[in-house]
């Protein structure tokens, strides 16, 4: 069983998407499901997700977009254990912070895959991750 991150702009593309972006994340999860790996995302996903939702007061997409993504993936919280690793990652290579959350809260939970369209995270050797792919060349 893999462990499988997906980035904020997955969830988005999912939710709000234009196609093929859509599809493609859609189908992605159903394989992932199917083979009985495991969605991992961290919280500050679920924040982001949720902003638009929030911004125009859509009760009711607010509890569908949670429901879905609580549902479906692990969420992993950015705590003080965390924080170690996002110190690290912030030192050694050009990142944003919300950047350097996702990647250290995927290298904390250990995941094998970690799938973003963020095309500057490409090839980033990060400890912990097995490696990180774009949507369009997610081995699944």
């Amino acid at each position: 069983m893999s462990k499988i991150f997906f980035d904020t702009n997955l969830f988005i593309y999912m939710f709000e998407g234009l196609e093929p972006n859509r599809s493609r994340m859609l189908s992605i999860r159903k394989r992932i499901l199917d083979r009985g790996d495991s969605i991992v995302t961290s919280a500050m996903t679920l924040g982001e997700v949720l902003v638009r939702p929030t911004r125009v007061g859509q009760t009711s997409l607010i509890e569908r977009y949670d429901q879905a993504i609580r549902s479906t993936a692990r969420v992993i919280s950015f705590d003080a254990q965390v924080a170690g690793r996002y110190a690290s990652l912030r030192a050694t290579h050009t990142l944003r912070s919300a950047e350097a959350i996702q990647l250290a809260c995927a290298a904390h939970f250990g995941v094998d895959l970690f799938i973003t369209n963020d095309q500057h995270l490409l090839g980033l050797d990060v400890p912990g991750i097995g490696f990180i792919a774009s949507l369009d060349r997610a081995p699944l």
